[in-house]
């Protein structure tokens, strides 16, 4: 029923009512919350339960659930739009869509070629799993549609350039996570805008593989990144990577952190055995007695322990995990990913 019929319907009756018109008491509405007062959910003998407090409670996440939303929202919106460009540009060639996608689309993208299948096998023979001979005709249907897509995408950016389209489809606004960084290593300007909290493990492959894009990030925006390290070893897959954490801490009461930390990744291994961490320790050119001495403190355990509870705490349960100006970036992602967020917050970000 539409809001109008239905309104109708409640005049009616409300006409029909035993009680005159005149006589009829209607309940004064609720107040409206004040501006900028978060909406109450729930009461409780009284006691209200806010948006705020369920933000605070599970904001990482619902934020992720109304990330994964929008992203669903503007994939069918996106698709739409690319239908209604290619109908109008099919109806202005005097064509079906289906011709005009055979066209601009099949017939442009062309075939795949057999260097073309022996170059991809190569670049990726190390993941690749079976007969190579057996799936070559499911890679060549896959680099098809590859190319198949990118000509697809092409046309549709091209007719996307001359149309004039209003879209009004908003992003969430980014929930901010507040971290703890008191006294955790940093690296860059410390008074820099914008703050990339990452949540690592010294054996985890994925951390040692997203250096790199670190470094060029620091090295893309200096004096406006910087760089926070919080441990989160990852006992049930990496079971001495806690130990490696707790000796980079003891480095960072050095103040040598930063070259025990590359030390450690730039070794492929996953051994934190006394030998292995000498090594490190040498090669970032800390005390060996004063080192000695914080690996065996109860306070070194605890310190890395604070830290797993703080990122248990943010609902982190794999690594790396980062917050960009509080932001969530999860997993090693390309330094695209990075950088968008990274531009935004020097542009005063979403709020």
């Amino acid at each position: 029923m539409r809001f109008s019929s239905l309104l109708m319907a409640m005049v009616l009756v409300g006409g029909c009512s035993g009680t005159p018109a005149s006589e009829a008491q209607t309940p004064p509405p609720p107040a409206a919350p004040a501006a900028g007062t978060p909406p109450v959910l729930a009461t409780v003998n009284g006691s209200p339960i806010t948006e705020d407090d369920v933000r605070k409670a599970a904001g990482l996440e619902i934020a992720r659930l109304e990330e994964q939303l929008y992203q669903l929202r503007k994939q069918q919106v996106d698709e739409l739009v690319a239908r209604r460009l290619l109908e109008s540009e099919a109806a202005r060639r005097g064509q079906s869509v289906e011709a005009l996608e055979q066209s601009e689309i099949t017939a442009k993208a062309g075939d795949v070629t057999e260097p073309e299948v022996d170059a991809f096998i190569e670049t990726n023979r190390a993941r690749i799993r079976g007969d190579v001979t057996q799936l070559r005709p499911q890679i060549r249907e896959f680099l098809q549609q590859q190319k198949t897509d990118a000509r697809r995408t092409a046309l549709v950016d091209g007719l996307r350039a001359s149309a004039k389209i209003d879209m009004r489809l908003e992003p969430p606004v980014p929930f901010r996570a507040t971290v703890d960084i008191v006294g955790a290593p940093v690296r860059g300007t410390t008074t820099a805008p914008v703050t990339i909290v990452e949540y690592s493990d010294f054996h985890c492959p994925f951390c040692r593989r997203v250096q790199p894009t670190l470094a060029s990030l620091l090295q893309k925006y200096p004096g406006k990144v910087r760089l926070v390290y919080k441990h989160l070893p990852l006992d049930g897959l990496h079971p001495q990577a806690r130990r490696v954490s707790e000796a980079s801490w003891c480095a960072a009461k050095q103040d040598k952190f930063w070259g025990f930390h590359d030390a450690v990744y730039a070794d492929a291994g996953t051994d934190a055995s006394d030998a292995t961490l000498t090594r490190y320790a040498t090669t970032a050119g800390l005390d060996a007695a004063a080192f000695g001495a914080c690996l065996a403190s109860p306070e070194t355990k605890a310190a890395i322990q604070r830290d797993i509870a703080q990122g248990e705490a943010l609902g982190l349960n794999s690594t790396p995990g980062f917050f960009v100006n509080g932001r969530e970036v999860r997993g090693a992602q390309p330094i695209e990913a990075f950088e968008s967020i990274i531009d935004e917050e020097l542009r005063g970000g979403r709020r």
